[in-house]
């Protein structure tokens, strides 16, 4: 779906330009033309790329990587912990550019195996707590705050509903489970930022050739 910051500045740039255009001198022809390449800009992001299009163009823009290198360094997180966890990971995707190309409407996405069953043990609970909290914590360690990881938390809500677990228990581990990981990843440091500037090589770019293709970590065993 088109994001509703995208499509509030589109109709607030043609209430602007309906308004106050001709006063300006602007051709009404003009302010037609305008109006019909947005709305067709707008309804080509939310067909081709799921809404994702301003994404995709402020990372091919200046300070686009920088952009990605947030991503990357949240996925990095999770590689880590995964790793440190002994989970496997399937993929990792760094860009709105590599997602859309595997079909997904993400910034970026890291995918591990599901877990055999529904119902976790809290061994297995406490597992998954840490890896899906390691994208957030990974991002306020290196920038201060987090802005991923809605999907994360959703997942981590989903699991623990699922496991049968009161409330109570469910945000104690949790909270435990985060000064966990928080204290793998300062101690793990330089290999967080390296495994971020692994993944940031993998991330495509409009107007940029694909990155190398890159293998997640194995576990340790």
């Amino acid at each position: 779906m088109t994001s509703p910051l995208a499509a509030g500045l589109a109709v607030a740039l043609i209430t602007l330009l309906a308004a106050f255009g001709p006063l300006l001198g602007v051709s009404p022809w003009l302010i037609a033309l305008g109006v019909a390449l947005a709305l067709t800009a707008l309804s080509l992001d939310a067909a081709l790329l799921s809404g994702r299009g301003g994404h995709v163009l402020a990372e091919a823009l200046p300070g686009g990587r920088q952009r990605l290198r947030r991503v990357a360094v949240h996925e990095a997180g999770h590689v880590l912990a995964a790793a440190a966890e002994g989970l496997p990971v399937r993929r990792v995707l760094v860009g709105s550019l590599s997602c859309w190309r595997a079909g997904l409407a993400a910034g970026g996405s890291t995918e591990f195996d599901p877990p055999d069953h529904a119902k976790l043990s809290l061994d297995q609970l406490r597992r998954w707590s840490r890896v899906l909290q390691a994208g957030m914590v990974a991002e306020v360690q290196l920038f201060g705050a987090s802005v991923g990881g809605a999907d994360d938390r959703a997942l981590l809500g989903r699991i623990w509903g699922l496991s049968g677990q009161d409330v109570a228990t469910a945000r104690r581990e949790q909270r435990q489970a985060r000064r966990e990981v928080e204290a793998l990843l300062r101690r793990e440091s330089c290999s967080l930022d390296a495994e971020a500037e692994r993944l940031l090589a993998t991330a495509s770019r409009l107007g940029r050739p694909d990155g190398p293709i890159v293998q997640p970590l194995v576990p340790e065993d």
